[in-house]
């Protein structure tokens, strides 16, 4: 690798994989993507039961428009309206930029994109490749950067952005295997690392997946509505949501305790309204606290069990209580029975109506070594989408000037967002921060500083650190929040970061990147319970997490954000939907002084 680039990359996702790709595009050709792991990550290592692509809609005869689309996305509370407007107007451009790039999205003959509704959607913008999405878009996105030759530093786990004058002038690396440091110098970074996966224990994030917002907020960069999260139900032994299909075929929910003594806990609780609230898991997967009397009501009592030391499986081998004499349409709500029989799915076991609806979604278990024709399914409440991150504006650049946001790892999303729509925001944001990067003129920047800080060495402390500190962010701030013990984890969290280099061992060198790793998650939590805290004295329990289980304190469309600088928050208010210029001569006046500008510079 060179020590100099105009333009790094860091992430080999969704996100990542296109900033490069645009960039390249757009004419800016001194760029490198730098990853601690090529093959790592959500984008290629998650997704659903068939993995959902937010779009404006592109079939069929139901209207739709940009600003309608853009209007969802604002309308979920604690969206900035350039943010929500620019997903909107770039949305379709980005999907068939992915079609062109061979993504298997489904079309009927005619080439319409047919499409479904998911949650908090009011349309049908939602489509999908199946249970893999994401891994889909990754590899033809991959395969269009490596047909460009732009290099891929692999191996390297960036552990500093280094900064001059609130302004980007490189990065600091450990190699992830021999630990040993290098330091490449460029004007501006394109932070594409996904989400802060390493915040929880229970979490539905794959095991290669960490995050780097750690990196963000070292360098000095804002978050925004770092509070808001999305939790749902998900398997443990291997990670992965269950969404969809799993919901809608109607498994047995069962808990196991200490003595081996199972039981069907939804029906106790719930009688036979629990087979309708099973099945609009299916695509009210996302706990929220507006329904705690309807399908959320299936996560409370599976944490509750969790709680008593009890284990919680979906099992697909047996019919819940409530089907015992078969399907009928007196005990299902008419959505439900009138899914399943369009479905040709009245019939069987869950398992059964599984493999008739959605075999992928059974081997995809099958290919991870889990048989769901044998054996349950381990369940819990995870955290699985962090809807906050860096604070980014309309360009996807944050306050730190050439640090620009893309993905999961901007806080773009709010309260609320449509299933899919991260997805969408992959390409959105990093191909907004390539054309701004592309359009800016080259900064003169000094060669960057980095003085790595002294470690100490010893029998590595690092697992048990990580493990007591993931363990209690998901005692008492996941979906279910304490105040008092949020405030005593953010004591302990600040106490680390103050003595963090005085405290953590590790055995040798080549244990740097796992103590970088542990440094991110620490400024990471951090982060994120003082915004959490601080969203909890102003606004209290609302969107996806209780607060001291107070009842719901924000039921209107949230019209402000929380903004973290480090461990200080504050509120403020979210900005409107953009008015901008529609009438077409104007614009095509604009365009034409553009290009003429473009000429001259040439």
């Amino acid at each position: 690798m060179k020590k100099q680039y105009h333009t790094l990359i860091i992430g080999t996702g969704c996100a990542g994989f296109n900033a490069a790709d645009r960039l390249y595009d757009l004419g800016v050709r001194d760029i490198a993507i730098v990853t601690e792991g090529r093959f790592m990550g959500t984008s290629r290592n998650t997704g659903s039961d068939k993995q959902t692509y937010y779009k404006l809609s592109l079939c069929g005869g139901d209207g739709d428009s940009v600003r309608e689309m853009a209007e969802t996305l604002y309308s979920g509370g604690g969206v900035m309206g350039e943010h929500a407007l620019c997903e909107a107007a770039y949305s379709t451009r980005c999907f068939m930029r992915l079609v062109e790039l061979g993504v298997p999205f489904p079309t009927n003959e005619f080439g319409e994109y047919a499409g479904y509704k998911t949650d908090h959607d009011p349309r049908t913008r939602a489509t999908s490749c199946g249970p893999l999405t994401s891994k889909y878009m990754t590899e033809a996105l991959e395969r269009s950067v490596i047909a460009k030759g732009i290099e891929i530093i692999d191996f390297e786990r960036v552990i500093k952005i280094i900064t001059e004058d609130n302004s980007v002038t490189g990065v600091a690396c450990a190699n992830t295997v021999t630990g040993e440091s290098s330091v490449i110098a460029c004007q501006n970074i394109v932070l594409c690392t996904g989400g802060p996966a390493c915040v929880y224990k229970n979490t539905v994030y794959p095991e290669s997946q960490h995050g780097a917002t750690g990196l963000a907020i070292d360098a000095g960069a804002t978050l925004s509505n770092m509070e808001e999260w999305q939790y749902g139900i998900a398997s443990t032994k291997f990670r992965w949501n269950l969404s969809g299909t799993y919901q809608q075929v109607l498994p047995r929910y069962i808990s196991v305790d200490r003595d081996g003594n199972e039981k069907e806990f939804l029906y106790d609780s719930l009688g036979a309204d629990s087979l309708g609230l099973i099945f609009l898991k299916g695509y009210q997967w996302p706990f929220d606290t507006r329904k705690t009397e309807g399908s959320s009501a299936v996560d409370i009592l599976v944490a509750e069990q969790i709680k008593r030391g009890n284990k919680v499986y979906l099992d697909f081998n047996k019919n819940p209580r409530g089907l015992e004499n078969g399907f009928d349409v007196l005990l299902l709500p008419d959505e439900a029975y009138e899914y399943l029989k369009n479905s040709g799915a009245l019939f069987g076991t869950p398992i059964e109506r599984l493999a008739k609806m959605n075999r992928g979604a059974v081997e995809l278990y099958a290919d991870h070594g889990i048989n769901l024709y044998e054996e349950p399914l381990e369940i819990a409440v995870c955290a699985q989408h962090c809807n906050g991150g860096v604070a980014v504006d309309g360009n996807w650049q944050s306050d730190v000037d050439g640090l620009y946001v893309a993905g999961e790892a901007a806080g773009t999303f709010g309260v609320y967002r449509p299933g899919g729509s991260a997805l969408n925001s992959t390409q959105v944001g990093s191909l907004r921060a390539a054309e701004h990067i592309a359009k800016r003129q080259d900064r003169s920047s000094s060669k960057p500083i980095y003085t790595p800080p002294a470690v100490r060495y010893g029998k590595s402390n690092i697992a048990r650190m990580r493990n007591e500190l993931q363990t209690e962010m998901s005692r008492v701030a996941d979906f279910d929040r304490s105040t008092e013990g949020m405030r005593a984890l953010l004591g302990k969290a600040d106490r680390l970061y103050d003595e963090f280099f005085e405290t953590v061992l590790i055995e040798d060198k080549s244990q740097t990147a796992e103590l970088f790793r542990l440094y991110d998650m620490i400024l990471t939590q951090r982060s994120t319970l003082s915004a959490m805290l601080c969203s909890a004295e102003e606004i209290g329990t609302h969107g996806s997490a209780f607060v001291d289980r107070k009842p719901v304190s924000c039921v209107a469309k949230r019209e402000t954000r929380t903004l973290t600088k480090g461990a200080a928050s504050h509120i403020e208010k979210v900005s409107k939907m953009p008015e901008p210029e529609l009438w077409f001569e104007k614009l095509l006046a604009r365009k034409k002084q553009e290009m003429d500008n473009e000429r001259k510079q040439i």
